[in-house]
């Protein structure tokens, strides 16, 4: 994705933001999100609620297709009864690591559901591949150097002491750096409403007064966490695109 605010976004798509919103904490990758929701949509079409409650013990029969459970979870979600959510819940607390981020996407629809039945009001659910926590969403972030031999042990600690610093002044926070190469590789955890090409840029900035060192453009993604190899594909396919370096990235 770009680093467009996307507080922003959704406040363009809705209108106006709802005073509640959740977000999925767990990395979940984005194709399996997709397939759940499509099939969680297709699956409320003629739903025997009944007989859905009174097959809800057939999540944990694991001699089931696990086809068949799959579409026991979607369905227990698309309910609004707690005992549904309980059922979901209770896998997950018994450990079962068969589905089990099918069994997260399921729990955390039932909860939205029967939330908004007991807040009357329609809550706004936040997924990305890498998750987040509270009001906050993480992000994989590269900065590149402008040499190829990498870093110094000084460039390092500014690099590391300049982003810290201006994360933390917008609540945000740095939870993994990596130096690979020309390559400063971050995990951090941004709040929603924080425009994060500013950050970055202001972090580039401030880094480069002391020896200009970086450049100017970056990449940023809530998908996955990407690899050296998936790294150089990505700004070598950028460089074929022959775009102006401030809209290749983040």
């Amino acid at each position: 994705m770009h680093g467009e605010n996307l507080y922003d976004k959704i406040q363009e798509i809705f209108g106006e933001v709802p005073g509640t919103f959740s977000i999925l904490e767990e990395k979940i990758d984005i194709d399996l999100q997709m397939e759940y929701f499509e099939f969680s949509r297709t699956i409320k079409k003629d739903l025997d609620e009944e007989m859905v409650m009174e097959r809800r013990e057939q999540i944990f029969d694991f001699n089931q297709d696990a086809g068949d459970r799959k579409s026991l979870f979607a369905m227990l979600a698309s309910l609004e009864e707690v005992l549904a959510y309980r059922t979901i819940e209770k896998y997950l607390k018994e450990g079962h690591q068969e589905l089990r981020n099918w069994a997260i996407l399921a729990l955390q629809e039932s909860r939205m559901l029967l939330e908004s039945k007991l807040l009357e009001e329609n809550q706004v659910f936040i997924s990305t591949g890498l998750g987040g926590k509270g009001s906050k969403l993480r992000y994989f972030v590269v900065l590149i150097g402008k040499e190829k031999q990498g870093f110094s042990d000084l460039q390092k600690k500014i690099i590391n002491n300049e982003v810290e610093d201006i994360l933390t002044k917008c609540d945000a926070e740095i939870e993994k750096i990596d130096f690979l190469g020309e390559f400063a590789v971050l995990v951090v955890m941004v709040p929603l409403k924080v425009a994060l090409k500013d950050i970055f840029r202001s972090a580039i900035i401030e880094c480069n007064q002391y020896g200009d060192f970086m450049k100017s453009n970056f990449i940023i993604t809530n998908v996955k966490e990407l690899n050296l190899g998936e790294i150089r594909d990505f700004l070598k396919k950028q460089q074929q695109a022959n775009l102006p370096d401030d809209d290749k990235y983040g």
